[in-house]
């Protein structure tokens, strides 16, 4: 296998070992080697057209990491080095902004963040777009979606998909009733219509971080289960479901719908990779990319990258 995805890192233990989040499946493979500033949380990956590549991921005012090679990566700063004022009323005046989805279309960067506070969902969604991509070009275009404490689901955890017919939808959601799903108007990237569709969950139970990747003929909803945030205690893993249209219905390899709790798991946690998630795919020359963020035996959260295969059945395994 090339270096890029080795699997030896001095980060990572040296064998693959029995999954313990799910003891009827089968070890998986280890992060590929990365190094240099690979402490992430909830990244998000472009390939940009001039080459290289783009990751945003949480942190204040949204971190920005570059790579030319995706293998070394080095800190870019981040996309609001000046604060973000109209996001303070959903973070309660912090910089710290959350779970980002970067994306390159129509000739520019397209990003949709998050705003909110650990444990509630008085959120908001906003997007923002840069012809660069870099620290302090980006132009705040406005307000996507919020959620209030009254309601039933949390608006945060973007991913912007834009189907075959070329119609853009946003899928989000963290808890409550699931991973729900918007039309967007492809004009401005906003909210289309007041429509909110329901795409997965699990009456109640830990999901978020929504990912929808489209391959031949299915459209793959990618989401994390369990929990993240507690450090090497973290229990998140990657599930996924398919269907052949964009907005669903969702079912995992078994047949079962994802609103009704049904995901078939690709990754968890192993040995000294601890609760691998908020998941990110992405298209390259070589092969389809899986990113991730996952805790090492010390807490820190760091960049998981892997080859993403596919089986006969057209079901995505991680290589």
């Amino acid at each position: 296998m090339p270096t890029l995805k080795i699997r030896a890192s001095a980060l990572l233990a040296a064998l693959v070992v029995t999954v313990a989040a799910a003891p009827s499946a089968s070890a998986y493979p280890g992060p590929g080697y990365v190094t240099g500033d690979i402490g992430v949380h909830d990244p998000s990956v472009v390939k940009r057209p001039t080459g290289g590549y783009l990751v945003a991921h949480t942190g204040n005012g949204i971190s920005l990491k570059t790579s030319a090679d995706r293998t070394t990566f080095r800190n870019a700063g981040a996309a609001f080095p000046n604060g973000t004022s109209w996001a303070n009323t959903y973070t309660n005046n912090s910089r710290h902004l959350w779970a980002p989805d970067i994306t390159y279309r129509n000739g520019q960067y397209y990003m949709y963040y998050s705003a909110s506070t650990f444990g509630s969902n008085r959120s908001a969604i906003f997007l923002a777009t840069s012809p660069s991509g870099n620290s302090g070009t980006w132009t705040h275009r406005g307000l996507v979606v919020e959620s209030r404490t009254s309601d039933n689901f949390n608006a945060i955890d973007p991913d912007l998909i834009v189907d075959d017919q070329g119609r853009w939808w946003l899928s989000f959601g963290s808890f409550w009733s699931g991973i729900k799903m918007i039309a967007l108007n492809p004009s401005t990237g906003l909210r289309a219509d007041t429509s909110l569709r329901s795409i997965a969950g699990r009456n109640g139970g830990a999901i978020e971080a929504p990912n929808i990747f489209k391959r031949g003929s299915y459209y793959y909803l990618f989401v994390s289960f369990d929990y993240c945030c507690r450090g090497a205690s973290s229990t998140y893993r990657v599930m996924v479901g398919r269907s052949t249209s964009a907005t669903g219905p969702y079912h995992d390899r078994n047949g079962v719908v994802m609103t009704s709790g049904g995901g078939t798991e690709i990754l968890a946690g192993q040995g000294s990779v601890h609760g691998p998630g908020h998941q990110d795919v992405f298209a390259d020359t070589d092969s389809d990319i899986l990113v991730y963020h996952y805790y090492a035996d010390n807490g820190a959260s760091l960049l998981g990258v892997n080859w993403l295969g596919w089986d006969a059945a057209g079901w995505p395994y991680v290589r």
